[in-house]
């Protein structure tokens, strides 16, 4: 939330990049898979589902399905010159996401276009190693592909594949994952995002290591769960191709990590329903997408708790709903909650206030209106009341930062269904959380020496709960009657928020 100086005053002016007006062309350049899971087939998919028109130059064809690869045939260098050109020469490029090149004398083609068009986003994913563990790139073309590195804007290796780019043993922890990444960032001056998925631990983070300079900080840790799938073929082809289509989008790393992160874990939970293929599976790229006769009333509101389901159930293992419920929870703790969530309602209030600008009738009007207001008048004041008795700091914290900001790209993206998506978990996974602190509350006698009993019964208003049932039949609706393409960047907005309420949450244990 970077409202700054502007929080007690008007809304600052929010810039839009002007590719965030249309749909981003985004070319892949990387070689083919026919069972359909990596390689350019999930680089397409990718792309169209975060609202991109993909494009593809195809650098290698391989034989290869979940099991693994067993045959890779190169095209001759100039024909994929001449693909590349036959794009260029026609269409402009936003962005561009490369994957595997085979031999030198394709990276050499590759970029020698790369220096001439010089488009504005590129990605490269270095593909060496199949998930499968089946060798992708020649040991003769490691050096043109380190030669390639500095023509990056993002590098997005794997564990193995940054090890070898280093020429160092691969990591065995996130701690050391992250060095190299810092290594490699320093040596081709590009942002590397450096992935936890194929360590051990519960936890998966990923990590944008930045070569310094340009940013306030050198390393954004972005947390995530890690979901429980053998169903990973083509993860990292389909998030580098999702990495260059936000970024083309919203011209931000960080933001484009956390819409594409939440998208990703959706798209391994949900990789079962595909049932393709008897080895390692293809993420299901559109399962944010809802099957196009889903009209009914509630239908797209049963999507979305769906969607939530996985963060609610981290939201109840955080250590700060376990204190708070058991009354353990440390003053400080709770004391820096309560002064995020003032500076966080006070920019949500805001942002109510322009769902309320947007909304196609009066009632969805005065709605957003008096929770815009009830924001301040009623919310606000208790955590003043509470506050004023105590020093804390007032400073904002960066998860709030990060909430708020992700709110007021979504006002500003012109789509009331984005905004409102966005807006409710707010709502809805506060209510649920209270509503279940509260009853646990009730259920232990409702101790008047609990150090948190009256915050406690303020989970019980009833008109919150009628809000909140209110706000998800407002979203539901609309939902219900955007695009597929909307749909698909509603389900985007409420996933990113609904992990905003998980780190929000735990915050106060982080930063207090």
């Amino acid at each position: 939330m970077s409202f700054g100086a502007d929080i007690s005053g008007e809304a600052a002016p929010v810039h839009v990049p002007s590719a965030t007006r249309r749909v981003p062309r985004v070319l892949a350049i990387a070689g083919s898979d026919p069972s359909g899971g990596a390689g350019i087939q999930a680089d397409l998919k990718s792309i169209a589902a975060h609202g991109g028109y993909g494009m593809a130059a195809i650098t290698a064809l391989t034989a290869q399905n979940t099991r693994g690869v067993s045959g890779v045939h190169v095209p001759p260098a100039d024909f994929i010159a001449a693909q590349l050109a036959a794009v260029s020469d026609d269409i402009a490029v936003d962005a561009v996401k490369i994957g595997m090149l085979g031999d030198a004398e394709v990276i050499t083609a590759v970029r020698s276009w790369l220096e001439k068009v010089r488009p504005g986003v590129v990605v490269l994913d270095p593909v060496m190693v199949a998930t499968s563990g089946d060798r992708l790139l020649q040991e003769s073309a490691e050096g043109a592909l380190r030669a390639l590195l500095p023509l990056a804007d993002l590098i997005t290796p794997n564990l193995a594949e940054l090890s070898m780019l280093l020429g160092e043993q691969e990591a065995a922890t996130w701690s050391e994952a992250l060095e190299q990444g810092k290594r490699l960032s320093a040596e081709t001056g590009a942002t590397v995002l450096v992935k936890g998925g194929h360590l051990e631990d519960a936890e998966c983070p990923d990590a944008l290591v930045n070569p310094g300079g340009a940013l306030s900080a050198d390393v954004v840790v972005v947390e995530g769960q890690r979901v429980g799938t053998r169903n990973s073929h083509g993860t990292g082809c389909s998030l580098s191709a999702a990495m260059a289509t936000v970024q083309a989008r919203l011209g931000d790393w960080e933001q484009a990590l956390r819409t594409v992160k939440p998208w990703l874990e959706g798209a391994l939970r949900a990789s079962e329903q595909l049932e393709v293929g008897h080895g390692n599976g293809p993420i299901h790229h559109f399962h944010h997408l809802p099957p196009a006769d889903r009209t009914a009333d509630g239908s797209f509101a049963a999507l979305l708790q769906a969607e939530s389901a996985a963060d609610l159930t981290a939201i109840y293992g955080l250590d700060f709903i376990r204190g708070l419920s058991e009354g353990t929870l440390p003053e400080n703790q709770f004391a820096y909650y309560l002064a995020q969530d003032a500076i966080y309602l006070n920019g949500y209030s805001r942002v109510l206030a322009r769902a309320s600008a947007l909304a196609p009738t009066e009632a969805e009007q005065l709605f957003w209106a008096r929770s815009s207001q009830q924001c301040l008048e009623v919310e606000s004041e208790l955590h003043r009341n509470w506050l004023s008795t105590r020093t804390v700091p007032g400073d904002l914290g960066p998860v709030t930062k990060a909430y708020v900001d992700h709110l007021v790209a979504a006002s500003a993206s012109g789509s009331y269904g984005v905004l409102v998506a966005a807006a409710l978990p707010c709502f809805w996974l506060y209510a649920e959380v209270g509503q279940t602190l509260h009853t646990g509350f009730l259920a232990a006698g409702a101790p008047e020496r609990h150090p948190y009993a009256e915050w406690l019964r303020t989970y019980a208003d009833e008109g919150f709960a009628a809000a909140t049932r209110q706000a998800i039949a407002i979203t539901d609706a609309a939902g219900r009657k955007a695009s597929g393409a909307e749909r698909g960047e509603m389900l985007t907005a409420f996933r990113h928020s609904c992990r905003f309420e998980v780190e929000f949450f735990d915050a106060p244990r982080r930063y207090s």
